[in-house]
């Protein structure tokens, strides 16, 4: 059975570095999109979906611990300006982590994330993935076809998905969208990712409402657990938790997971252009 452990693990540089800055569109990119987003089809064909979550612009930046020690940095960011192709526009979110400070000497990471997704259907387009972990280096450029309901990951291979499917960067955005006004301890909410071949199931269960220390001060929070498989990396399902703001941006504030090895947290430290106010306490 998949579990999030392996996904939480290959995000631990990644998506607790869900983490994210990058240069700017590289030219292939306008065509592999034009590509996949169909001219024919009506604009209506994909659900519309209200955004009322993030804006562009809007920047995200987390210090990441493993146990004690500051171990790296974390930025994810909506690039400034709307991506037009097909009749359709687009969003190009990007994230980097990298290692800083004497983690950077023994284990150096570079790693960098990217989607394109669409602006009305929250759904991605296109994901690029960049790799460079202690000198383990790959990358991953997939394509979404919401019309054939297919991903192309290169090489002549294809695989069928669900309707609605999304990245491991577009999941963290689409998400922040979910209606959380009347969420009541113990339930549940699920989203569908595909990651390395595979579709994920991701599942988390909403734990309770908390007020939390930040760098931006005292935060009303949310707090969730994504549910997970005791095992190898994880002694007990409680050892993975994320605390995200308690008003319509629903960012992440922090995330801790208690593996096997040690602790990692990540903590927010800089929001820029948020498309609302911050749930602050006085």
């Amino acid at each position: 059975m998949k579990s999030l452990k392996q996904f939480a693990l290959k995000s631990a540089t990644g998506v607790i570095a869900i983490a994210l800055c990058s240069a700017g569109l590289m030219p292939y990119s306008t065509q592999q999109l034009e590509s996949v987003i169909e001219k024919q089809l009506p604009p209506d064909f994909l659900p519309q979906k209200q955004n009322n979550a993030f804006k562009e612009g809007e920047v995200l930046s987390y210090r990441m611990h493993y146990g004690p020690v500051n171990a790296g940095v974390a930025i994810l960011e909506v690039k400034p300006d709307l991506i037009e192709v097909s009749g359709r526009k687009v969003y190009h979110i990007v994230g980097t982590g990298f290692t800083t400070g004497t983690t950077d000497w023994f284990f150096k990471v570079r790693d960098k994330y990217e989607t394109y997704m669409d602006k009305d259907a929250l759904l991605p387009w296109m994901f690029v993935r960049n790799v460079n972990e202690g000198g383990y280096k790959f990358s991953q450029n997939y394509t979404f076809n919401h019309y054939t309901k297919k991903v192309d990951v290169g090489g002549g291979e294809k695989f069928d998905v669900p309707a609605g499917v999304q990245d491991m960067v577009s999941a963290f955005y689409s998400a922040r969208n979910l209606d959380l006004n009347t969420a009541k301890d113990g339930d549940i909410f699920t989203l569908n990712c595909f990651l390395d071949k595979e579709i994920w199931p991701l599942k988390i269960k909403f734990i309770g409402r908390e007020t939390i220390e930040t760098d931006l001060g005292k935060v009303k929070a949310l707090k969730f657990r994504p549910i997970v498989q005791k095992g190898r990396v994880f002694k007990k399902e409680e050892d993975l938790n994320v605390w995200i703001s308690d008003d319509d941006n629903h960012i992440v504030l922090k995330a801790q997971a208690d593996v096997l090895i040690g602790s990692i947290k990540m903590e927010l430290t800089k929001a820029i252009n948020l498309a609302n106010p911050i749930a602050k306490v006085n």
